[in-house]
C-alpha cells in the first residue's frame, strides 16, 4: 500500500512538472520587476496602509483611461466631515 501511494505521488509530480516549470519561468521573468516595484512604491504604500483605517469602506481600485488609479469610498457609508479652514490652521491674533 505504501508503494502504491508513492507511485501515485510520483505520477502526480510527473503530470505537474510542465506547470511547475512554467511557474519557475514566470518567477524568473517577473522577479526583477516586482523587486523594483517594491523598492520604489513600498514606502508610499506603507504610508497609505497606515493612513487608511478601514479598507472595507472603499471599493476596488479603478484604473482610468489616462492611467490614473482611483479608490472610491463606498456610497452607502457616511463620509467624514472635512476639516474647516479654521480647524486646519489655528488663527493667531496680532
Amino acid at each position: 500500500m505504501e508503494r502504491g501511494a508513492q507511485l501515485f505521488m510520483e505520477g502526480i509530480l510527473k503530470e505537474m512538472e510542465p506547470a511547475i516549470d512554467e511557474l519557475s519561468e514566470l518567477r524568473d521573468q517577473m522577479g526583477p520587476a516586482l523587486r523594483n516595484f517594491a523598492q520604489e512604491m513600498g514606502p508610499k504604500l506603507t504610508e497609505l496602509l497606515e493612513e487608511v483605517e478601514d479598507w472595507s469602506a472603499y471599493e476596488a481600485p479603478e484604473v482610468l483611461p489616462n492611467g490614473d488609479i482611483i479608490i472610491r469610498r463606498k456610497p452607502d457609508l457616511p463620509q467624514e466631515e472635512p476639516e474647516t479652514a479654521e480647524e486646519a490652521m489655528p488663527q493667531i491674533e496680532l
